[in-house]
């Protein structure tokens, strides 16, 4: 009896997961992307946006099209960067809400690791334009970074009040 329950439990449990999530593809991403008003939920598609043309440019140097590969590492750049414009423009403090910046910053630093591998499998003679995308993803991803970590003298200029905008201890403070 116990035995039938214990099986029955475990059923329930591997039953009630989840189904995986399908594979994005770029067509349903880009209409996705051009719906969205959410600027955070823009960003966060473009990151993902992003991570399809890298994963379909390893794709092409596995099929030995190195030229296409290259391109789409040039199209993966920009929608990292597109992504990292989309969030600046949202008007949030990284610091303060980190959300679609801190997924940035972790696709930032997992792509950095695909394409160190990508780059040691690249022959040398054609490794210049990987290394130039693995540049270009470190430098976003330390502006990512330093949006999410500023220096303290800036933590503390954006969180005090506007003048004329303090409690009314604080004024009384000030007139002594």
């Amino acid at each position: 009896m116990r035995g039938v329950l214990l099986l029955f439990l475990l059923g329930g449990v591997v039953g009630a997961a989840p189904a995986p999530r399908r594979r994005d593809t770029e067509a349903d991403l880009l209409l996705r992307i051009e719906r969205e008003q959410n600027l955070i939920k823009r960003a966060k598609l473009e990151i993902r946006l992003g991570r399809v043309k890298l994963f379909q440019a390893i794709g092409a140097f596995d099929r030995e099209n190195v030229e296409e590969c290259h391109q789409l590492l040039a199209a993966y750049l920009e929608r990292m960067k597109g992504a990292w414009a989309t969030l600046q423009s949202s008007g949030r403090q990284a610091w303060r809400h980190d959300e679609g910046f801190r997924e940035l910053e972790i696709a930032l630093r997992e792509d950095g690791r695909f394409l160190e591998d990508l780059k040691h499998r690249v022959p040398y003679q054609d490794r210049a334009p990987v290394e130039k995308v693995a540049r270009g993803v470190d430098e976003l991803r330390n502006q990512v970074l330093q949006a999410l970590f500023p220096p303290e003298r800036h933590r503390k200029k954006a969180s005090e009040p506007a003048p004329g905008r303090g409690s009314a201890f604080s004024l009384r403070m000030i007139q002594r």
